[in-house]
């Protein structure tokens, strides 16, 4: 191996190191891609409405493609390398989606088994190539084990993150405050004498909860402790740092060439703290700026309006002792229990919309709006999800059943309206304040 030019290469392959150096701006595009992945592929499921199966099969057709560009690179080419990151962190979420939604695999065990998987990867590897430096990513089969380890990583990374958020009820508020803890600790002791090759690693897998916390922080309604700024507004910001970042990356690298093994960051550490940092202060101004001016106007009314709907409503209504054409009698107080998940009044009044919908047997304006209620649900999973996962989960599986009998070839109105009452009566049960 020699050095020239502040390029290594391999003798006779012009093979050039294939992973950018660690950096602070690395570690802001990682934590960013994390978001941005995850909402991209939410987008496409629900809101585009291609489902879990095809996005699934789509994205990890579109990583094999880039991981293709990629490996046929003879160096480190910013933007190929960032987009198999992002496509690799939608994956990685989606292999681990997989295992607990679909195969209902509790997320003790997927933490388990992503480690053993990660652990016998690093084991493989450090026998066949004896380092798992990322400095020495060189050579085909070393990059192979690289992005083996790295979306076995994300993987990981998504189960534990569930488990810390979800199944342990912390939540994205105190994940972000603990996943972030947790990476200082691990940067704290690499300064101090840890293995730089560990604690990367370690750092590696903490970064998707983290940047899944961070951004379900930013997007989740305030009722829920978010700031409210919503997925497309907070995925269109991050994907703005992104770009500028890596932009800034190519452009360094095609006057500059690949970084020497061991060598800083191109550009210098102060200029790479100082773009690391003005990103981190743009999301945090540009963030905060917005969930204060952001009006809340959503398709869907607010607990307020729906509950003075629902009063209204029920004024309007004919008792067996009030007059069919007077004034309406005045609506009763309704009294709603304390439960973990809160207010679900706006569930409840899009399933209403829906079963009023199946009741005249306009099944199709019926699965028109219960698009409202998919997408709505979908938005606000982090903030009720560690509310109480059980509960949760009950109403994700009747969500499902509805959706599954309006979006059938041949819709039944019979099966529609069951799994309707079936859901208003759960919402209805599971309704607090």
């Amino acid at each position: 191996m020699t050095y020239s030019s502040g390029v290594a290469t391999r003798t006779g392959r012009a093979w050039l190191t294939k992973v950018p150096a660690i950096t602070a701006t690395f570690w802001v595009i990682k934590i960013l891609s994390t978001t941005v992945g995850e909402t991209f592929a939410d987008y496409l499921t629900v809101n585009v409405g291609l489902g879990p199966l095809v996005t699934d099969a789509l994205m990890m057709a579109v990583l094999a493609a880039a991981l293709v560009v990629q490996f046929r690179t003879r160096q480190y080419t910013p933007w190929i390398y960032w987009l198999c990151v992002v496509l690799v962190s939608i994956v990685g979420t989606q292999i681990t989606d997989f295992f607990t939604d679909t195969l209902g695999i509790s997320l003790y065990l997927s933490t388990a088994v992503f480690a053993v998987i990660l652990a016998v990867v690093f084991a493989v590897w450090y026998r066949q190539e004896r380092t798992l430096a990322i400095t020495s990513i060189d050579t085909p089969r070393r990059e192979a084990f690289y992005w083996g380890a790295i979306l076995t990583t994300f993987a990981l990374g998504t189960a534990s993150g569930d488990l810390a958020t979800e199944a342990l009820s912390l939540g994205f508020r105190t994940g972000t405050i603990i996943f972030a803890g947790l990476i200082l600790v691990t940067w704290l002791a690499s300064r101090y004498g840890a293995s730089l090759v560990l604690t990367f690693w370690i750092a590696y897998v903490l970064t998707r909860p983290l940047g899944a916390s961070l951004g379900d922080l930013l997007t989740q309604a305030k009722d829920f402790g978010g700031l409210d700024l919503g997925a497309s507004a907070t995925s269109l910001l991050f994907f703005t740092v992104i770009v500028i970042l890596v932009v800034r990356e190519q452009l360094l690298a095609n006057r500059h060439g690949v970084a020497a093994k061991g060598q800083g960051p191109l550009g210098g550490h102060r200029a790479d703290y100082t773009w690391a940092g003005a990103a981190a202060l743009a999301i945090a101004i540009v963030g905060t700026g917005l969930s204060i001016t952001h009006t809340g106007s959503t398709e869907t009314p607010t607990a307020g309006q729906v509950t003075d709907q629902q009063a209204s409503t029920t004024g309007s209504k004919s008792t067996g002792t009030g007059t069919t054409g007077g004034a309406a009698a005045p609506a009763k107080k309704v009294v709603h229990p304390t439960t973990r998940l809160g207010n679900l009044t706006a569930f409840a009044t899009i399933t209403a919309d829906v079963q009023a919908k199946v009741a005249k047997g306009d099944l199709a304006g019926g699965k028109a709006r219960v698009k409202d209620l998919e997408v709505a649900w979908d938005d606000a999973e982090a903030g009720l999800k560690p509310r109480d996962s059980s509960k949760w989960h009950t109403l994700d599986g009747q969500i499902d059943d509805v959706l599954t009998a309006l979006r059938a070839g041949h819709p039944s109105q019979a099966d529609c309206s069951a799994a309707l009452t079936t859901l208003a009566t759960t919402l209805n049960q599971f309704d607090g304040v």
